[in-house]
C-alpha cells in the first residue's frame, strides 16, 4: 500500500516538472555572469562617429554607397549578381582603427538585420564587434568582444585597462550590416581617430573568406594575416556565390592592391573553375601588370575521408585549378602564387564546425599555411 500511495505522487511531481514552462529555466548568465551581455554603456562618455575617419576594408572611397559600411559601392548593383549584392553589405572585414589613453572603451552601434547569430556560429561572430589592441612589443592581442543581443548595441566593451596611450583596432561583424558605428570612451579621454592604411591585401572568396563560422570578426584568417603582416586586408567573401565572376574583377582591378587573393573553389565546380579562372587572372593582370595574384585550392571538407563523393570533388576541383595555374605559367603570367588546399584545415578533422566551414582553429591553421606564400609574395 505504501508502494502504491508513492507512485501517483512520484508521478504527479514528475509531470508538474515537465510541464514548467522554458521560461522559469535558470538564467546561465544568473549562474555564469561571465556569460552575459555587455553591460550597458556608462553615462558621460565621449562619443566619437568613426566615418569621421575611416575603417579598412572599405574601398572605392568617394563613391556613391547605400549605406556607408557597405562593402561595394551603389554602382555595383547594376553588376554583379543579387546574391553578391546582397552578401556585400554585410561588414565583414571591415576594422577600425584609433588611439586612446582611456581605461575602459564602449561601443555604440547599430545592426542593419535583426538576426544576430546562426545556427553553427555565435551572434559574437555575425553580429559583434572585436577589439585588439597593440601590446607594448608592438604586436596585435586582443583585448575584448561586445557580445549582441539587440539589433542595437549600446555598450561597454570592457573597463580597468591598464594605464597608457595605445593603439586599438575594432573589427566589424561578419555576417550582419552595420548602420552606425560609435565608440565611446570616458568624457576627457584623449582620443585620435586613425585613417585606413594604403594598399591593402585583396582576398575574394566563399563564406569561409566571408567568416564562416569564425566566434569573433578577429578569428577570420584574412583578419589574422593582416594582423601578423600589420597590414590592410580587403575581405570580399560572398558566401555562397564566390565564383570567380568577371563583374567583381572588375572592381577587384579598381583597388590599389598589395596583392590579391582569389579563394573561390569551394563555390565552383571543375568546369566551373576551367571556364573562369585563366579570364580572372588575366583580367586581373591586364588592369595590376606587377601585384602579386596568389590561387588557393579548395579546403578538403573534414570529413571526406568517410564520403567518397565529396573527397572526389575536392581532387577534381584542385586538378582543375592546378591545370590553370600552370596554364598561366606557361603563357608568361608572373606573380602567380599557388597554395595547395589539401592542409589548410590541418590533418586531424578537427579544423571546421560542419566539415566545409572553419572553426577558430581552422582559420588559425589556414593563416599559417597562407603566411609563407603570401609573404613571399609580398617580399616581406
Amino acid at each position: 500500500m505504501f508502494r502504491h500511495y508513492l507512485l501517483p505522487c512520484f508521478l504527479s511531481a514528475a509531470f508538474a516538472f515537465a510541464a514548467e514552462p522554458a521560461s522559469k529555466a535558470p538564467d546561465i548568465s544568473r549562474l555564469d555572469p561571465a556569460m552575459a551581455v555587455n553591460k550597458a554603456a556608462a553615462a558621460n562618455l565621449d562619443w566619437h562617429d568613426v566615418t569621421a575617419w575611416g575603417a579598412e576594408g572599405r574601398e572605392w572611397i568617394g563613391a556613391e554607397r547605400l549605406r556607408w559600411f557597405d562593402r561595394l559601392p551603389a554602382e555595383a548593383q547594376k553588376t554583379v549578381t543579387p546574391a553578391v549584392w546582397n552578401l556585400s553589405r554585410d561588414s565583414a572585414g571591415m576594422m577600425v582603427r584609433f588611439k586612446t589613453d582611456a581605461t575602459a572603451i564602449h561601443v555604440h552601434y547599430k545592426l542593419s538585420k535583426a538576426t544576430l547569430g546562426l545556427p553553427h556560429m555565435p551572434a559574437t561572430g555575425v553580429s559583434g564587434v572585436d577589439l585588439y589592441a597593440r601590446a607594448p612589443d608592438g604586436k596585435w592581442r586582443w583585448v575584448q568582444v561586445a557580445k549582441p543581443a539587440t539589433q542595437e548595441v549600446r555598450a561597454e566593451i570592457i573597463k580597468d585597462l591598464a594605464p597608457g596611450y595605445r593603439e586599438y583596432a575594432a573589427y566589424l561583424p561578419l555576417y550582419n550590416g552595420v548602420e552606425s558605428l560609435e565608440i565611446g570612451v570616458p568624457a576627457g579621454a584623449k582620443f585620435e581617430g586613425l585613417a585606413p592604411r594604403p594598399k591593402p591585401i585583396v582576398f575574394y572568396g566563399t563564406s569561409i573568406t566571408h567568416g564562416a563560422c569564425a566566434s569573433r570578426p578577429g578569428m577570420v584568417h584574412t583578419a589574422i594575416l593582416g594582423r601578423r603582416f600589420d597590414h590592410p586586408v580587403v575581405n570580399l567573401g560572398f558566401s555562397g556565390n564566390g565564383r570567380m565572376d568577371a563583374a567583381v574583377g572588375d572592381f577587384l582591378t579598381q583597388i590599389d592592391a598589395a596583392a590579391y587573393v582569389i579563394d573561390c573553389l569551394p563555390n565552383m565546380s571543375p568546369q566551373q573553375v576551367t571556364e573562369k579562372c585563366i579570364p580572372l587572372v588575366k583580367q586581373l593582370r591586364a588592369a595590376k601588370p606587377d601585384t602579386p595574384i596568389v590561387l588557393v585550392e579548395d579546403r578538403r571538407f573534414t570529413n571526406d575521408w568517410i564520403t567518397p563523393a565529396k573527397q572526389k570533388f575536392h581532387t577534381d576541383n584542385h586538378a582543375a585549378l592546378r591545370a590553370a595555374f600552370e596554364a598561366l605559367q606557361k603563357e608568361g603570367v608572373t606573380n602567380l602564387s599557388y597554395i595547395p588546399g589539401d592542409h589548410l584545415y590541418g590533418d586531424d578533422t578537427e579544423g571546421a564546425t560542419d566539415a566545409s566551414h572553419a572553426s577558430d582553429l581552422g582559420f588559425m591553421r589556414q593563416a599559417d599555411v597562407m603566411e609563407p606564400v603570401l609573404r613571399a609574395a609580398l617580399k616581406r
